[in-house]
């Protein structure tokens, strides 16, 4: 691990520096909203951003992706996309969801696709300075990272501390001007850092998120599954903006001359009706209180059960502002549950 101070003048330079050797995505403004984009100059990246509207996921799991092309006769040949990239200014929970993503597109079988992009990424991570109005990061335990970026920015002020914590942050930091961080320095970092453990706090849940797996164990037939379910539009925003969820769809398209073709997926999202159909037309969660149940089950049960009690929520709020009819935020659900189950 390296920790070095860059001044915000120089930090400037060192962006319009990397911008010109190698593809960049940082977060920029979109009206009075943020999201990651090509980055084309320094001035254009915004490090103060409370929320992107989209998640980083996208740059690993693309929303749309050819997996192979085929021939008829059984000849394949697979499309993988290992182009190298900096992906600059990702919040902590957003780092946490990609660990997350790690952990899972590694169990069981190893997903080529995903990790020829992980590979090829190099994360610059920064810790928040502005907390947006729904995020609950600090109740999920994501409100800081410790592991999985290549370079952690904090923000203290008149500069940046900036750790490297690979050997590509470490070259990344190289191209830099930089000075070793001072004790004072890294006492600010701390503060920072413990502040956003205050701060990044919206939604309060009334229990602790490790306990929310044996709450749910409780909790599968209780009414609150149908009354959110009502008013619900099964139109799957709170999936597709939710930087954890990674569930896709796979199909072959033939072209016309029925000798090639591609396969290729696309995001899918259990909210969406027919997610769970199955060969034979039957499906297993036709009913969109099952859909909704399943969503919030999948958060702080089933995903905690396969990696290790980690939950499959990172507390971002993007669900809460998707969400047309306000349904969608789990801290709510939860909270209900809580109140009407009790804790034992």
């Amino acid at each position: 691990m390296v920790v070095k101070r860059i001044n915000k003048p120089d930090f400037a330079r060192f962006v319009d520096k990397l911008i010109t050797g190698q593809k960049v995505y940082g977060v920029q403004a979109k009206g009075d909203r943020f999201d990651f984009a090509p980055l084309l100059s320094a001035g254009d990246l915004r490090l103060d951003y409370d929320v992107t509207l989209a998640p980083p996921k996208r740059f690993f799991i693309p929303p749309t992706e050819t997996l192979l092309t085929f021939e008829a006769g059984g000849a394949y040949q697979s499309s993988l996309d290992d182009q190298e990239f900096v992906l600059l200014a990702v919040h902590p929970y957003d780092m946490v969801a990609i660990n997350q993503l790690d952990k899972l597109f590694k169990d069981g079988y190893c997903d080529s696709h995903y990790f020829s992009r992980r590979e090829g990424a190099t994360i610059v991570a920064i810790d928040v300075v502005n907390a947006s109005k729904n995020v609950f990061a600090a109740e999920m335990g994501a409100a800081i990272v410790k592991d999985g970026f290549d370079v952690l920015l904090t923000d203290i002020g008149n500069c940046y501390v900036a750790e490297a914590a690979t050997d590509k942050g470490r070259k990344l930091l190289d191209m830099a001007r930089t000075t070793d961080a001072t004790q004072q320095d890294l006492k600010k970092r701390q503060e920072v850092q413990e502040r956003n453990l205050k701060e990044l706090r919206k939604h309060r849940l009334k229990c602790p998120a490790s306990y929310l797996p044996k709450l749910l164990e409780r909790a599968y037939d209780h009414p609150v599954w149908e009354e959110k379910a009502r008013t619900c539009f099964a139109c799957g925003s709170c999936n597709q903006v939710c930087p954890t969820c990674y569930c896709f769809n796979v199909q072959d398209d033939v072209n016309w001359d029925l000798k090639t073709g591609k396969r290729c997926r696309a995001w899918d999202g259990c909210m969406l009706d027919g997610f769970a159909t199955v060969a034979g037309g039957h499906d297993f969660r036709k009913n969109r209180a099952d859909r909704f149940r399943h969503r919030l089950y999948r958060k702080a049960k089933y995903v905690p059960a396969k990696i290790g009690g980690e939950m499959a929520c990172v507390g971002c709020g993007r669900c809460v502002g998707a969400c047309l009819p306000d349904i969608a935020n789990p801290v709510a659900v939860y909270n209900r549950l809580v109140d009407d189950l009790g804790m034992r």
